[in-house]
């Protein structure tokens, strides 16, 4: 009865974690954003297309949104491997090593209460205190996604991790799934403490606690931007903010020279949707107009970049290799030796 029952349960496992990613609204998969990213790239497609009076047909367009050096890849069939880890392994390995963000937010603001003493409630309506919320909580998760991001380019053995998601050849969709496990720990632990504390923040200004408001958990602004372009970032269309615009947004453009092996374009743009934090950190680099030749990829990987066992051990190995003189260093130090003069 009980494997009856287990059997039962595993076959349900997998429609279900399929349905939840690509029919939820809020989801970084989802089958909507999918839809919109598409016909995104269609209409920048046509559009490029007539501006240099060429004729639109459905044919080049099929072959223009997944060419075959893209589709027969042997990074791309690593990205779906990673796709398939990612969705069905890793919240089941991985899940309970991630920070609770509302048990945080709760602490942060009960924190302010016993440091500042507590705040008169807004007269503000429910509505606009939500709306201040929701976009103190986005901007939030920006800085988190950025100084996440900058400090994997700057600490080896962290780098060590990131490269897995650098490794990939050709870019695609599916190539934000292509990360290392202890990667995405880092990334959803630094970005709960930082979100928790602007929500902490404003829930405690207010003197009322509200959630932002959210779609399937999802920041709602977060899910615009997912649906205009962030899919696009993992593409192969060049579709550049300049002036402006790209001092303020990321681009696809922006995202694919962060992955250059150029080294120009080396430690640049490090945000998610905004360029903001990149513009007052230094490490913004907007991209021209008319479309860079880039390779992708990562030249001293030092393993085969397509091999998902590779890419979740060899990390390991190669992080170790940063911290185990440190750990020498340390054991093999004398302990300091105390004062007469000054011991206790």
């Amino acid at each position: 009865m009980d494997l009856t029952k287990g059997l039962t349960e595993g076959l349900a496992y997998v429609p279900a974690k399929l349905g939840h990613l690509l029919l939820s609204g809020g989801t970084s998969f989802s089958l909507t954003s999918l839809t919109c990213a598409l016909f995104i790239a269609l209409g920048y497609l046509i559009w490029r297309r007539r501006v240099r009076n060429r004729r639109v047909r459905l044919r080049t367009l099929a072959r223009a949104i997944l060419p075959r050096r893209i589709a027969n890849s042997p990074s791309t069939a690593a990205d779906i491997g990673y796709f398939l880890f990612s969705v069905f392994l890793f919240g089941v390995m991985f899940g309970w090593a991630v920070l609770s963000y509302r048990v945080l937010s709760n602490y942060f603001a009960e924190w302010l209460v016993a440091a500042f003493g507590p705040m008169r409630r807004t007269s503000l309506s429910e509505f606009t205190v939500r709306a201040v919320v929701t976009a103190a909580a986005f901007v939030a998760y920006e800085l988190g996604y950025w100084f996440d991001h900058w400090l994997k380019h700057r600490v080896p053995m962290l780098w060590e991790f990131h490269k897995v998601h650098h490794s990939a050849h050709v870019l695609t969709p599916l190539t934000v799934f292509r990360v290392h496990p202890l990667d995405t720990l880092v990334f959803v632990n630094i970005l709960a403490v930082s979100v928790a504390f602007a929500n902490g923040l404003t829930n405690y200004l207010f003197g009322m606690s509200v959630p932002p408001f959210s779609v399937t958990d999802t920041n709602i602004i977060l899910v615009v931007f997912i649906h205009a372009y962030v899919h696009l970032q993992h593409s192969h269309f060049w579709i550049a903010f300049n002036g402006w615009l790209g001092r303020v947004f990321l681009s696809p453009a922006h995202h694919q020279i962060h992955h250059s092996t150029d080294p120009q374009h080396f430690n640049r743009n490090f945000g998610s949707c905004l360029a903001l934090w990149d513009w007052m950190f230094g490490t913004l680099h907007v991209p021209t107009r008319e479309p860079q030749k880039l390779k992708f990829g990562v030249d001293d990987l030092g393993y085969d970049p397509h091999s998902l066992p590779a890419g979740m051990a060899l990390p390991l190995r190669d992080a170790a290799a940063h911290l185990a003189p440190s750990l020498k260093g340390a054991a093999a130090s004398p302990p300091p030796r105390i004062d007469a003069k000054t011991a206790p």
